[in-house]
């Protein structure tokens, strides 16, 4: 997709949908009149007609029919003038480019009034227009794919281009394809997205110019005594996988550690899902395809960090050999977990892995896992929990959420509920109580990062959309993939 830049006005261009932004109950705007009297007073009818009024998340699309340069005209509402935020130009322009594909539309021009840094808000509008672009449609025999946008087009009067912001949008394009790779890998079925399958693609996009992949197979994961992975994947006919991505700059200041949980089926092993809830548990390696589809464009981004990923992988299954409630697992840093739910394996994964970075001494770690039930309880479907021990890092995390549109809302670490993962028989067991699961489940992985800074992402709730959005069809959001290459672009 081709961004242009131009100093005109709305009555000029010429596009095939051109966009103008509405505030909220001020839709009678110059440009909008202008407009209007061009169009003889059809536009302004039809506003009335519809009660449009500018409202965040409402549009009204009307047919020029040749009175104007453009074949389409699209009022997107933007809210009230003080609650539009980086966020609302990405929604605008995601539905946007929804409408466009409805018309056939290939080209898009944009009325662009940003409030703030304007190369924000470019890199804002491309996000949005390239998210609304992703289909998952290799399964659908009567599928056609939309037209697809070739260029986009900022304009207003007096609008001046600069390199700030022909690199913003360039930076968008570039990195936009890291969700793409994190959504697919999430909508592909579980009998096709195995841990080979997904080591084999870690291979395929995560490569050249400073990007290695490196995959350890079940012996080598026996010989590191990587004892979660190889109990989870105990009940699945097949093996494990241990998947290492390293960005490697020429000059490189820190080390940051990425971990994503890889379970690619969960049935809860022996403590058996419901049917139910099994249904969308493919998405359970939300976290891995996250991590796979952010390290997959570092060569774009090209931060001077070193940056590994790591993503321990399986299915979990019942069977005669799968773990049992009350098997316990010695870790490679000593410490002893009594399994009491199979069902909560995520966790007994990423402790393996914790446990393997902090022995690296990283400058920091971020875990994203789809973890919790409970923390979609608490947040809701489109917001992730964060937790950590250094609040700096936590800071920096939520501040790279919100200039990427993915909310994130800090939960604590709350020290009392230690004694609810205590366990009889082991050093800690793998569930605590009835209530406050998303924090149990964190203070466990706690006991895995030793001194090395370190933010929990459980993005249980936003990793999968039950409904289409302007952003997003329903399925794999690749939620965390902006988060990340935000916060390694300003670590």
């Amino acid at each position: 997709m081709e961004v242009k830049f131009r100093d005109t006005g709305a009555e000029r261009i010429k596009t095939d949908l051109l966009v103008l932004p509405a505030m909220e109950n001020r839709v009678e705007d110059s440009t909008l009149r202008l407009l209007d009297r061009r169009l003889g007073g059809g536009l302004s009818r039809r506003i009335k007609k519809s009660r449009f009024t500018g409202a965040e998340g409402t549009s009204l699309l009307h047919a020029t029919g040749g009175a104007l340069p453009a074949a389409y005209l699209l009022l997107v509402g933007m809210g009230k003038g003080e609650e539009i935020e980086l966020d609302s130009w990405r929604k605008a322009a995601a539905r946007a480019r929804k409408e466009a594909g409805a018309i056939g539309a290939e080209e898009i021009a944009l009325h662009f009034i940003p409030n703030g840094e304007p190369e924000t808000a470019v890199g804002a509008v491309v996000e949005g227009i390239l998210l609304a672009s992703y289909q998952f449609n290799k399964y659908r025999s009567n599928s056609k794919p939309a037209a697809p946008v070739r260029a986009l087009t900022l304009f207003r009067p007096g609008l001046r281009r600069s390199a700030a912001m022909e690199r913003a949008a360039s930076l968008a394009v570039d990195l936009g394809p890291g969700v793409y790779v994190a959504r697919d890998l999430v909508n592909e079925p579980p009998s096709v997205t195995t841990a080979r399958f997904l080591a084999e693609q870690a291979g395929r996009t995560c490569r050249g110019r400073g990007l290695r992949v490196e995959v350890w197979g079940k012996k080598k994961i026996q010989a590191m005594n990587l004892a979660g992975l190889l109990a989870v994947n105990r009940g699945s006919t097949e093996e494990p996988r241990f998947i290492i991505i390293r960005y490697q700059p020429p000059r490189a200041r820190k080390k940051v550690v990425l971990i994503g949980k890889g379970i690619t089926f969960d049935s809860g092993g022996l403590s058996l899902k419901p049917a139910k809830s099994m249904e969308t548990m493919k998405l359970d390696m939300a976290g891995g395809a996250a991590i796979i589809g952010a390290m997959s464009r570092l060569p774009y981004l090209r931060p001077e960090i070193e940056v590994t990923g790591y993503i321990p992988t399986t299915d979990n299954l019942p069977s005669g050999s799968a773990q049992k409630p009350g098997d316990i697992i010695r870790y490679l840093n000593g410490k002893t977990v009594e399994v009491l739910n199979t069902d909560a394996e995520g966790r007994l994964i990423l402790a393996d892995a914790l446990a393997y970075a902090a022995k690296q001494k990283p400058d920091c770690m971020i875990t994203l896992a789809t973890l919790t039930g409970a923390c979609m309880v608490a947040l809701g479907t489109e917001v992730a929990g964060v937790f950590g021990n250094h609040q700096p890092l936590v800071d920096d995390v939520i501040r790279s959420g919100r200039e990427a549109g993915e909310k994130l809302w800090q939960l604590p670490l709350v020290k009392e509920y230690r004694e609810e993962i205590k366990s009889s028989v082991a050093d800690i067991k793998n569930v605590g109580g009835s209530y406050g699961g998303a924090i149990t489940a964190a203070l466990m992985l706690q006991e895995f990062v030793g001194d090395v800074s370190w933010a929990h992402l459980d993005i249980a709730g936003p990793a999968f959309a039950e409904k289409d959005t302007p952003g997003c069809p329903k399925g794999g959001t690749g939620f965390g993939v902006r988060t990340l290459l935000k916060f390694l672009a300003s670590y």
